[in-house]
């Protein structure tokens, strides 16, 4: 990959499109993650006003640390970037309280995590509003026309994907090109949305490397009987979380009505 003209590429994709539908700026949820981080950096580079919001919901401390020490070193290098923090745990444990029946859902944990995908994306939206901003969205190839592993209308809703054509090892890529702080390369990947540390690996079952390299074998019309051992394993996962998920990835249904009913 031609990494640095990867990154003008999205820089002025990401310019173009801000001009071409009247709007300021950008917003970018800052997580600790390596694709928040490379996102609001390639967000950063435009020159137009970059809002960078930190939403923790019962965060680990490592996730919080991270995500401030991307945001201090970005707001250094770019006059243009600024930030704010909205702790949104108290919110986030009010609506729990106001849901009634929650404690009968053998669901419920995903539910809530969830929740906590949809109430950052609300918040989102509502900065993007008052400074008329474009939402930017964080997912990468594999997780976006993956394995879907993202929260539909969560950290699924956003304006426009600056780095869903990208795969997670060229996220790392750009980052790194970047200067996107050392802590945040050698993290575990992690959705932040169970209150621990558990990784996407442990969540999935394979790293993104494998669920890559899954992805491409899929694209080339390879079957699991193509594989033994390992990597039958881990091509079945990827087939599992793929065909489960796309309802994310498609357009939603419409019930289109025959003319003679009309």
């Amino acid at each position: 990959m031609q990494t640095e003209k990867v990154i003008d590429h999205i820089v002025n994709w990401l310019k173009d499109y801000a001009t071409n539908a009247r709007m300021t700026g950008f917003v970018v949820g800052v997580s600790g993650g390596i694709d928040s981080a490379a996102t609001s950096s390639l967000c950063a580079r435009t020159g137009l006003p970059t809002l960078c919001v930190e939403m923790p919901i019962h965060q680990p401390e490592s996730h919080v640390t991270r995500a401030q020490e991307h945001i201090a070193q970005l707001k250094k290098r770019f006059a243009n970037v600024s930030s704010v923090r909205v702790d949104l745990t108290e919110s986030f444990e009010t609506l729990k309280d106001a849901f009634p029946g929650a404690s009968q859902s053998g669901e419920l944990e995903l539910t809530l995590a969830n929740t906590r995908a949809r109430l950052r994306m609300s918040t989102l939206y509502y900065f993007a509003g008052l400074h008329k901003y474009l939402v930017a969205g964080t997912g990468n190839k594999v997780e976006d026309f993956g394995v879907g592993f993202y929260t539909k209308y969560g950290d699924g809703g956003v304006d426009l994907s600056p780095i869903a054509d990208l795969m997670k090892s060229e996220v790392y890529a750009i980052a790194k090109e970047m200067g996107v702080p050392q802590s945040i390369q050698v993290a575990k990947p992690t959705d932040g949305l169970w209150g621990d540390d558990r990784s996407d690996e442990d969540q999935i079952g394979a790293s993104y490397d494998e669920l890559e390299w899954a992805m491409k074998m899929d694209g080339e019309g390879k079957k699991a009987e193509d594989f033994d051992g390992k990597k039958r394993v881990v091509f079945e996962i990827y087939k599992r979380y793929n065909t489960a998920n796309k309802h994310k990835m498609l357009p939603i249904p419409v019930c289109e009505i025959p003319q003679g009913l009309k």
